[in-house]
């Protein structure tokens, strides 16, 4: 209803936005994700949960070439290695295997069948990989090992909140480290200038044809959301559902102050 309301095409700042805002942050992260098509490897993304990690991996994989590229996510990742590998198994169309050692010979084999035979490369991107067991951080450099260690034949980004690079720079996971070829990290929008940019970016593509904040509403909403698009995305959703019965076509400073309380 407040869609109609407001006169949007779409939610702002909503899970299925597509024309995501950008400064140069997700630029950035465009042309590393390029280059580790070019040259397999691993990727770390880190950020802040509602930051727009996934959103920006989604919108770079939808552009991509079914036929050249096999996009493999998985966000499930609180299990044990073993399950791991067999979802992955499962994603390329095998059979998972019970014994660890022959599911391993067996998506080894796979992968390399995909990348030689049918000139696929297989991008897996594993979510929420602060949550991945400490044995899978240990063992997958082993995994990753193809042709005495000579080629590298699919891509990966481990995906994660900003404790994940703390972790993998630990000791024990100082092999899977150092196979890191590319390092991401997407930070909040604190700055007020950016803030009111990411915002009005969202408004503009959601269809609102005019201004629904004053510069002290941007300002409450800046600090509440403390610069995350999902969660300013949630205030904003959440206010102008408020404004509706009231007949507002704005959003008032006490309205967004009465929704950010009643969100906490």
């Amino acid at each position: 209803m407040y869609r109609q309301h407001f006169g949007l095409k779409a939610a702002p700042l909503d899970k299925g936005s597509v024309e995501l805002w950008d400064d140069g942050a997700l630029a950035h992260l465009e042309e590393r994700f390029r280059w580790l098509l070019q040259s397999p490897g691993i990727g770390l993304l880190t950020g802040e949960p509602g930051v727009g990690k996934t959103a920006a991996l989604r919108r770079l994989t939808a552009t991509l070439n079914p036929h050249r590229h096999q996009v493999i996510y998985l966000a499930e990742t609180d299990f044990g290695r073993t399950d791991l590998y067999r979802s992955l198994a499962m994603a390329l169309g095998l059979e998972p295997a019970y014994r660890r050692a022959q599911l391993w010979r067996d998506l080894k084999a796979r992968i390399l069948d995909q990348v030689d035979g049918k000139n696929l490369l297989p991008i897996w991107i594993i979510d929420e990989a602060q949550n991945l067991p400490p044995e899978f951080f240990k063992d997958f450099p082993a995994f990753l090992n193809f042709a005495f260690d000579s080629r590298d034949v699919m891509t990966v980004w481990l995906v994660g909140h900003p404790a994940l690079a703390h972790t993998l720079d630990r000791a024990p996971y100082a092999a899977l480290a150092g196979r890191l070829q590319v390092r991401v990290h997407l930070r909040p929008v604190i700055e007020r200038e950016r803030f009111a940019q990411l915002i009005q970016h969202a408004l503009t593509t959601a269809g609102c044809p005019h201004t629904l904040l004053a510069d002290s509403g941007m300002e409450l909403l800046r600090l509440a959301s403390q610069g995350l698009p999902r969660q300013a995305g949630r205030i904003l959703r959440a206010a102008m559902q408020r404004a509706v019965p009231k007949g507002l076509n704005h959003l008032p400073d006490d309205l967004l102050q009465e929704t950010i309380e009643e969100l906490r």
